[in-house]
């Protein structure tokens, strides 16, 4: 499981389901490192979310392989009602009583898409991507949330988390291991455009 590369957002709108977001020049370089990455693997399928940040994320593992992308739409990002405003707090539209209203439930979680429907249709995904690599490995391109809530579950831990501390960062791989009954019997992580992540600099 990818997550996507950087995208080109300088207004830090929360874009979630959105068509048209682009990665930015950093993610392109995140992206070409994920392809390279790629080659070490013997790749079966790549199947990838509809939404043109997690395509242009899976276009250089494509070009690796000479294997055309699959386009899985369980695969995309949570919904979301902010999604199109600048999200954040203190800055946001959390800033504003009237969104207030929507936060009551984070188990549902009560802004947008429950917990347990990303986690249903994100193993469907899996298990079908896992099924089409016929034995060989599978990546699959999606989003933060869903990726961090389908681990989440595989592991045994709660899904209401605070999402600053989700260890999902840009352009990382999410890897289900599959026993050989085909069974989920693990899962690992890792980072290999590390270097190129943004530097964040905490307010003090």
């Amino acid at each position: 499981m990818i997550r996507h590369g950087e995208v080109h957002n300088p207004e830090k709108i929360l874009y979630g389901r959105q068509p048209g977001w682009r990665l930015s020049d950093r993610g392109q370089e995140m992206a070409q490192v994920l392809g390279q990455w790629s080659k070490g693997i013997d790749l079966g399928a790549l199947h990838v979310s509809p939404l043109q940040r997690a395509q242009e994320t899976a276009a250089p593992i494509a070009a690796a392989h000479s294997m055309a992308i699959t386009t899985d739409e369980r695969l995309i990002e949570a919904a979301n009602i902010f999604e199109g405003k600048p999200f954040g707090i203190g800055d946001g539209v959390l800033r504003h009583p009237s969104a207030w209203r929507h936060l009551w439930n984070p188990w549902k979680p009560s802004w947008g898409e429950s917990y347990v429907e990303q986690i249903n249709r994100m193993l469907a995904a899996v298990f079908a991507a896992h099924k089409a690599a016929a034995g060989k490995d599978a990546i699959c391109v999606s989003h933060q949330l869903p990726i961090w809530i389908l681990r989440s579950a595989i592991e045994g831990r709660g899904l209401i988390h605070d999402p600053r501390k989700r260890e999902c960062t840009l352009a990382s791989v999410t890897s289900i291991h599959f026993d050989d009954n085909g069974e989920i019997s693990g899962t690992s992580y890792s980072e290999p455009a590390a270097h190129l992540l943004p530097v964040i600099i905490e307010k003090k």
